[in-house]
């Protein structure tokens, strides 16, 4: 996936500094930025267990005492990363919403923009971190607070163009069923038809959201 615009500048506003110490450099921010971009791109692609610190810095041609300047623990890289991941799906977030065509609905919009990404590398490298963070609490206490903000951001909040109704219950509840089974759908091995089956879910999300949020009415929800 290509670098979303303004992504470097998300990653200055969200990502805190936690490089134990590190000068605060030209040089220093594009090497902690090579770590922090590779740390996603191995934890989409190996998962977290086999993209170690080692591992992280070899691909980044780094040297053990380079990788130790920037990020001292374990704990450290992950938070920086979970932060980085965050921003890199927001910035995700912020391109597709550009990409809504006039009159298009921004539900719909919303909902396949967010089926779209949950392939790309940072939503993967962020659902590494998630199943790490099932077993290990520090990796949990770690991306807890890059978690929050996505949460609250998730599907509308953070991304004007896919702003769908408000910020009542209703829609709370319209955007969390809708993302949360996406989520699902995403995670499940459809093992026959998984296109069409894929296709008919998304079509009975969209017009659940619709219904939830007033602008459909429950006989829509199963069509001829």
């Amino acid at each position: 996936m290509s670098e979303p615009p303004k992504l470097a500048q998300l990653r200055d506003k969200e990502t805190p500094s936690r490089d134990g110490g590190a000068k605060d450099t030209p040089k220093s921010r594009r090497t902690r930025v090579q770590i922090l971009e590779t740390a996603m791109r191995l934890f989409a692609e190996l998962g977290y267990d086999r993209s170690g610190n080692a591992a992280i810095a070899e691909a980044c041609g780094l040297t053990r005492g380079a990788m130790l300047y920037h990020f001292p623990t374990r704990e450290d890289l992950v938070e920086a990363a979970a932060w980085h991941i965050h921003a890199a799906r927001e910035a995700a977030f912020e391109a597709e919403a550009k990409k809504l065509k006039p009159g298009q609905d921004a539900l719909d919009g919303a909902i396949d923009a967010y089926w779209r990404l949950l392939s790309s590398v940072p939503f993967a490298a962020f659902l590494a971190l998630e199943r790490a963070g099932r077993q290990d609490s520090e990796v949990a206490k770690a991306i807890r607070p890059a978690q929050e903000a996505f949460d609250k951001a998730a599907m509308g909040r953070a991304t004007p163009g896919f702003i769908m109704a408000g910020a009542d219950a209703r829609f709370q509840a319209s955007r969390d069923l809708a993302r949360f089974a996406l989520d699902g759908m995403h995670r499940a091995a459809l093992t026959y038809e998984s296109d069409a089956r894929v296709e008919n879910v998304l079509t009975v999300i969209k017009r659940a959201i619709h219904m939830l949020n007033r602008k459909g009415d429950v006989t829509d929800l199963w069509g001829e």
